[in-house]
């Protein structure tokens, strides 16, 4: 009967422990960031290789310099051409930045051409020291 209750006791105390130690993920939105959507020459060399090299497969990437933060995000091998991506949130929190992004596949009606085509979308901010969170 002792043992019982000292096991009782100790997973009680675990369970306040435990649930004292849960943390919020969800962060409050700031502000939305202005930000511009970059045409392929308008890409820093760089980056321009990183995407080259994982454009196949979906990426998430970030590439900063001292005044600017370009935050680049691509959808894989698409079987036609006709996709394009739209930002729909961008955004600050206290400890990050926020990124939400659609494919939109060809418009209904819309010609394509049945070649392989890498949909990814670029865009600049002006620079924050913070993470990038891709949702």
């Amino acid at each position: 009967m002792r043992r019982r209750k000292l096991y009782s006791l100790i997973l009680g105390m675990m369970l306040i422990f435990c649930g004292c130690s849960v943390e919020r993920t969800e962060e409050q939105k700031l502000k939305d960031l202005a930000f511009t959507v970059l045409e392929e020459s308008q890409i820093p060399q760089d980056l321009k290789v990183l995407i080259e090299e994982k454009k196949q497969n979906e990426f998430k990437l970030t590439f900063d310099t001292e005044d600017a933060k370009y935050i680049a995000m691509g959808y894989g091998t698409q079987q036609t051409n006709g996709y394009s991506i739209s930002v729909e949130e961008l955004y600050e929190t206290r400890n990050a930045i926020y990124i939400n992004t659609n494919l939109l596949g060809p418009a209904k009606g819309e010609a394509v051409s049945e070649v392989e085509s890498y949909p990814y979308i670029v865009v600049k901010i002006d620079y924050l020291d913070k993470s990038v969170v891709f949702e």
